[in-house]
C-alpha cells in the first residue's frame, strides 16, 4: 500500500476497476527475458515520444527516486534475477541522452537494439496478457465551507488513524447513508473542503487525488493522506451485478450517467464501497504518484511494485480509446515508452496496469473507456 500516494494508486485500478480479472497467485519470476529474435517485431515499433520534452522530464523525476534509500529498499529483494536499481539507474541515463539527442526515430531504434534488450511481463495468464485500465485527476468545484449548495465533504486524515481499533468503521459508519452525516462520528471537524455533487465526492475518494475550483476564484489541490482497512469494492461491478447496466457498456461516462438519471440509487450503491479515503491539501503542482514523485500525463504507469521494477522505463503495448471526428470513439492500436511511477492496493499481480491521463473531465473521459488487454515490455541495458 503507499501511504503517501496522491492518487488512485493508493486505493483502485480505476474509477470503476472494469478490468479484466487478474490472477493474485503468487508468481516467482514476473518478468521474462525477450528472445533477440522476437525483440526484432518490437524495435521498429518504438518512436521518439511525441513530446520530448514531458518525456525526459518522467524520466528525470525516475531518477530522482532511484536516488533515494527508499529506493535502495525497494530494490534489495527484487523478485527478478539481474534488474538491480544500478542497472535501472545506468538504463535511464542513457536512454534520456538518447530521446534528447536522437534526430529520428530510426536512429533511436537502431540504439535501442544495439544497447538495449527487452523483458516481457508473464501477464495474467503466463503468456503476456495484461489488463490495461486508466486513472485521472479530477477537476470539480468546491467551497471551504458548507452551503445549500456545496454539502458533501473530503475529509482530512484522523490523527489517530493508525490507533484505530479494527475493524475499521465502514463508510456507512462514517458518513451515513445519504452522505451527510460525518459531523455526527468521528470525522467531526475534519472536513477540508465541500462539493456540491456527492457521486463528484466519492470519485475523488476513488481516483484519491483532485484539483478543485474554489468558488471564491482560487485553485486547490488535495491529495491521498491515508484510508480505513477495506478492500477496494466496484460500485461499477454491483451495478453489473444487479443488472443496471450492460457489462458491455460499463464506463466512467455511463455509470455517471446512470447515476444522474437515479440519484436515489446513491445510498444504496456508494456504501456498498466500505474503504474511505482521507486527504491533505496539496501544493497545486502535478499529482504525485507512490514513488513519491510526479506522475506525467501519457507517461506514467501504476504497477504492483511488489514484482515489476519501480521506476524504471517500460514499453506499453495496448489499443487505447481516440475520439473520431464524428464523435464516437475507435480503438487506436499503441505503443509507447512510459515510466513505471505508481501503484495501488488493487493493482495487484504482473498483469495489471493503469495508466495516468492527465487532469479534468476530458482526460477522465478517455481514462473511464480504458479496459483492454495488452501487453507491457520493460527496456534495461544490456547486462
Amino acid at each position: 500500500m503507499l501511504p503517501r500516494s496522491a492518487l488512485a494508486r493508493a486505493d483502485q485500478p480505476s474509477a470503476l476497476d472494469t478490468s479484466i480479472a487478474a490472477s493474485q497467485a503468487p508468481v516467482e519470476v514476473p518478468l521474462r527475458p525477450v528472445a533477440a529474435t522476437a525483440a526484432e517485431a518490437i524495435w521498429p515499433t518504438l518512436m521518439l515520444p511525441g513530446d520530448r520534452q514531458a518525456f525526459l522530464q518522467a524520466i528525470n523525476h525516475s531518477l530522482a527516486y532511484l536516488a533515494t534509500p527508499k529506493a535502495a529498499q525497494d530494490y534489495q529483494n527484487h523478485p527478478v534475477p539481474g534488474i538491480t536499481r544500478d542497472r535501472v539507474w545506468r538504463s535511464l541515463q542513457r536512454l534520456r541522452q538518447l530521446v534528447a539527442t536522437s534526430p529520428s526515430s530510426q536512429v533511436f531504434q537502431t540504439a535501442l537494439r544495439r544497447e538495449f534488450v527487452l523483458y516481457e511481463s508473464i501477464g495474467t495468464d503466463g503468456n503476456g496478457t495484461v489488463a490495461y485500465t486508466g486513472y485521472f485527476e479530477p477537476q470539480y468545484r468546491a467551497n471551504l465551507v458548507p452551503t445549500a449548495e456545496f454539502r458533501y465533504p473530503l475529509y482530512r486524515r484522523p490523527p489517530g488513524l493508525e490507533s484505530w481499533p479494527q475493524p475499521h468503521p465502514t463508510r456507512l459508519e462514517l458518513e451515513g447513508g445519504d452522505g451527510l452525516a460525518g459531523s455526527q462520528g468521528p470525522l467531526a471537524g475534519l472536513e477540508l473542503v465541500w462539493l456540491a455533487d456527492r457521486l463528484e465526492a466519492f470519485l475523488v475518494q476513488v481516483q484519491g487525488s483532485a484539483r478543485l475550483q474554489l468558488t471564491d476564484g482560487r485553485e486547490l489541490s488535495v491529495g491521498y493522506a491515508g484510508r480505513t482497512e477495506y478492500p477496494y469494492t466496484s460500485i461499477g461491478r454491483a451495478l453489473v451485478n444487479d443488472g443496471k447496466i450492460d457489462p458491455e457498456t460499463l464506463s466512467l461516462p455511463n455509470l455517471i450517467a446512470y447515476f444522474k438519471a437515479h440519484p436515489e440509487d446513491l445510498d444504496r450503491y456508494l456504501p456498498q464501497n466500505e474503504r474511505f479515503i482521507f486527504f491533505r491539501e496539496g501544493s497545486g503542482g502535478p499529482p504525485t504518484g507512490s514513488l513519491s514523485v510526479p506522475v506525467t500525463a501519457g507517461y506514467s504507469i501504476a504497477t504492483d511494485k511488489s514484482l515489476l521494477p519501480p521506476g524504471a522505463a517500460a514499453i506499453i503495448q495496448v489499443p487505447l480509446p481516440q475520439p473520431t471526428p464524428q464523435g464516437d470513439w475507435i480503438a487506436q492500436p499503441t505503443t509507447r515508452l512510459v515510466l513505471d511511477q505508481d501503484t495501488g492496493g488493487a493493482i495487484l499481480g504482473p498483469g495489471r496496469v493503469d495508466m495516468f491521463i492527465g487532469t479534468g473531465p476530458q482526460a477522465g473521459e478517455l481514462a473511464g473507456r480504458i479496459n483492454t488487454p495488452g501487453r507491457l515490455y520493460y527496456l534495461l541495458l544490456r547486462p
